[in-house]
């Protein structure tokens, strides 16, 4: 018999071989006979008025079968929501139309649809189109368009603020009375998520049965069907979203984009197959951003490194229009994390969301949680450099102790379980700390720039509970769903309603069940990303696959057994309390020679020659299981850093990271996450940024302006795990998808800082591209 590798155990991940042979099929894969394709003619301007459109000659060209203009769509078509509404935030849900009717708002938004009978076609003919723009004024910059003569982008969103939300206990009178009080702004940059697939959506219409398939590159197809189903007018049942391999996400394809609902209509409306797949260069412009927070923040304490406060007052740039998740980002995700892993008594968050004509930004990974723990730890060092204290020092005065938990957290928030404090300590032992210290005091005194950066944070994951979700504005549930079916030979089909794009479930989901029913992992198949093949779901993000998806599994699994019991027993003359199941065994407890394996049991199940009165034929569970609360994920990550003196340029020579997601099931894949979450956060403290220029165009809107890390650029991860499971679900698991991203910015930043202390920098913006670090150093003299 094959070993069962169940959890805990590192099994490779049975996904990538089709990964890496080319054999995995993605979306712009799909080929129907008959298929047309669409392309998107996007606005070159940011803001303007369209005053006519003249597509007759992209009509006439050869092999163009339609060219659909805003006004074309009017009335057939409905607008694009928004899926998160905070409460207590008078949110301004402004129209979203699926091309521009009147106005455009940004560099991207697109003005018409054409469908062709290739692609090349398709694209030749949106050159042909002919629109007479008015320009009007443009705004970038989310601080500037709250003035009151900035241009206006919505007309029913007064001074651009979409939302205005507040939530924590922090008072002027708190910080009034503090020994210490330090004040700085932060801006948590634009980002471009740029996974390697990008995003693309095949759809078919059956005219004979009212149904429509399509393919869509979704984190969440169950959504994506429920946004759809309303747009397009299709009843839901009749939609059917399915999301095959899809090459990577980060929050970007959480979102249900106006394009999937322009290849629908045209799919309808034209009774033929249509496709569209955007290009890099389109994905700059039209797929959503990230981050872009501008942020000021207090903290306050005493001279002894206890701090009493910390609030922040954000402003976060929505772009032109509110996306699918968008306004819960600054909100929810970021507010309620504020005062992170700290015993603080007061925090504070007060966040405008705000239009600009800009690209509209959602989730992107780790969706509003690195941006409060950027705030937060760049924070912790600059209070601990005020009162002259080592920050590691005072982030281990400050820790919610290990008895501490449930611990609440003055913005409503209940943290489920941790010791953070082992952690911290794992993460300083493994670097050595008082000697790295005292390595970095010998280095300066030869002219060499050596820096430590440290960072304890906690994230709020696992999004789940459904009750939560409605009072939080969420326009939707946050269970999970799941099926174990087993067939009569004892091999297993897993349904689940999470959504997999690169995370590994097909491989820990299998490791589940097979632990769960004690069969070879190989003998679990993970079915995933198909509406009309799972009962419902709710999708990945959040890190929430695991915790809730996962526990679904569990819970299914378990139901199965239970099951299985009954019918065990009966084979084998027992109650069915005293059966026990061991190592694929059903026993009769006392009686070890009465034994049935799982495979007998499941065959019996299905030939139902012999079944007790009252069960039913068939062996499977099913669940749909909505957690008590999120899970907190928390650790400690630690870089070092050399800057040179002559060029600014950064070096990571060292970075250590202890994460705890409670019970780990596959410790490599685990790893991988952390290593992909690392890369993305040091991309942004040293690398990335998106940057428009004051007419609203993207000057970093290729790969030829806009950095991404490179494999070369980072020294061997040192990883580790701790273990504290969470009470809130029957695995005690915890996310890990996101933890590396929340961590590594500050982590990397502060490192930096450190290096530059001898020159007196406080901080500087990111991304510490070598030309910021060199003039910050230039700017504060030579070296003390």
């Amino acid at each position: 018999m094959a070993t069962v590798l169940g959890m805990g155990n590192r099994v490779k991940r049975r996904e990538d071989p089709r990964f890496i042979t080319g054999r995995g099929q993605y979306t712009d894969d799909i080929q129907l006979p008959g298929m047309l394709y669409a392309s998107i003619l996007r606005s070159p301007y940011a803001h303007a008025k369209i005053t006519h459109i003249d597509a007759e000659a992209a009509r006439q060209l050869p092999g163009v079968v339609a060219v659909f203009t805003g006004r074309d769509l009017d009335g057939k078509l409905g607008l694009i929501p928004t899926a998160w509404l905070p409460p207590d935030s008078d949110i301004k849900t402004t129209a979203h139309p699926a091309l521009a009717v009147d106005k455009v708002r940004y560099v991207g938004d697109g003005v018409a649809l054409v469908v062709a009978e290739s692609r090349y076609t398709a694209r030749d003919a949106v050159d042909l189109i002919k629109v007479s723009y008015e320009p009007l004024p443009a705004v970038v910059n989310q601080e500037a368009a709250m003035a009151d003569d900035a241009p206006l982008l919505h007309d029913d969103a007064p001074r651009n603020i979409a939302f205005h939300w507040k939530a924590g206990n922090a008072t002027d009178e708190v910080f009034e009375q503090a020994e210490v009080v330090v004040r700085q702004r932060f801006h948590n940059q634009r980002l471009v998520p740029n996974p390697m697939e990008m995003r693309a959506t095949v759809a078919n219409y059956n005219p004979s049965t009212g149904e429509m398939t399509m393919w869509i590159t979704s984190q969440n197809p169950h959504i994506h069907r429920f946004i759809l189903s309303g747009v397009l007018g299709i009843p839901e049942h009749k939609l059917r979203i399915v999301s095959t391999d899809v090459g990577g996400g980060f929050g970007a394809k959480i979102p249900c984009y106006p394009d999937e609902a322009l290849v629908g209509y045209a799919a309808r409306a034209l009774g033929r197959p249509v496709k569209w797949s955007e290009d890099r260069s389109e994905h700059f412009l039209a797929t959503t951003h990230g981050r872009d927070q501008i942020e000021d923040v207090e903290i306050a304490g005493t001279r002894d490194g206890t701090i009493t406060a910390i609030r922040v007052r954000a402003i976060a740039n929505m772009g032109a229009y509110l996306s699918t998740a968008g306004p819960g980002v600054p909100t929810i995700l970021f507010g309620l994390i504020v005062p992170g892993p700290y015993k603080i008594p007061y925090a504070g968050a007060d966040v405008y969301g705000v239009f600009t004509n800009t690209t509209p930004t959602d989730a992107y990974r780790g969706a509003g949680r690195p941006e409060a723990t950027y705030l937060l730890e760049r924070m912790v060092d600059l209070f601990a450099a005020e009162i002259g204290m080592d920050p590691v020092a005072v982030r281990e005065k400050n820790l919610v102790p290990a008895d501490a938990f449930p611990y609440d957290n003055p913005m409503g928030l209940t943290y489920d379980s941790g010791n953070y404090q082992l952690a911290l300590r794992r993460a300083l032992d493994a670097a050595d700390y008082p000697n790295l210290r005292e390595e970095q005091r010998k280095l300066r005194a030869q002219g060499k720039y050596l820096g430590i950066g440290c960072t304890t944070y906690v994230e709020i994951c696992g999004l789940g509970p459904s009750q939560v979700a409605g009072a939080v504005g969420f326009q939707g549930g946050l269970w999970e769903s799941s099926t174990v079916r087993v067939h009569p030979t004892g091999k297993v089909t897993v349904y689940t309603g999470a959504s997999p794009h690169g995370q590994g479930e097909e491989t820990t989901f299998a490791q589940i069940v097979a632990d769960k029913l004690h069969v070879p992992v190989e003998d679990v198949e993970v079915v995933h990303g198909d509406t009309a093949r799972i009962a419902m779901g709710w999708g990945t993000y959040g890190s929430r696959t695991t915790p809730v998806g996962g526990s679904a599994l569990a819970v299914a699994a378990d139901r199965v057994i239970e099951k299985a019991k009954k019918i065990a027993a009966h084979m084998l003359e027992a109650a069915p309390e005293d059966i026990e199941f061991t190592e694929g065994q059903f026993r009769v407890k006392g009686m070890p020679s009465k034994t049935a394996s799982f495979q007998d049991v499941t065959l019996q199940a299905y030939l139902a020659w012999n079944l007790p009165a009252g069960v039913e034929p068939a062996l499977e569970g099913q669940a749909f299981y909505d957690p008590t609360n999120f899970t907190y994920s928390f650790g400690t990550h630690l870089c070092v850093v050399e800057v040179d003196g002559e060029t600014g340029e950064v070096a990571i020579k060292r970075y250590i990271a202890v994460d705890d997601c409670g019970r780990v099931i596959n410790p490599m894949i685990a790893e991988g996450q952390v290593h992909g979450g690392i890369v993305q956060g040091v991309g942004q403290a040293l690398y990335e940024g998106a940057v428009y220029d004051e007419d609203g165009q993207l000057v970093t809107g290729s790969f030829m302006d806009y950095a991404m890390p490179k494999a070369r650029f980072f020294p061997n991860f040192e990883t580790s795990f701790t273990e504290t499971p969470s009470p809130h679900n029957p695995l005690g698991v915890k996310g890990i998808g996101e933890t590396g991203t929340i961590a590594a910015t500050p982590t990397v930043v502060n490192a930096v800082m450190d290096a530059l202390r001898p020159f007196g920098v406080r901080d500087i913006q990111m991304p510490l591209t070598p030309e910021r670090v060199w003039r910050a150093m230039q700017q504060r003299g030579d070296a003390q």
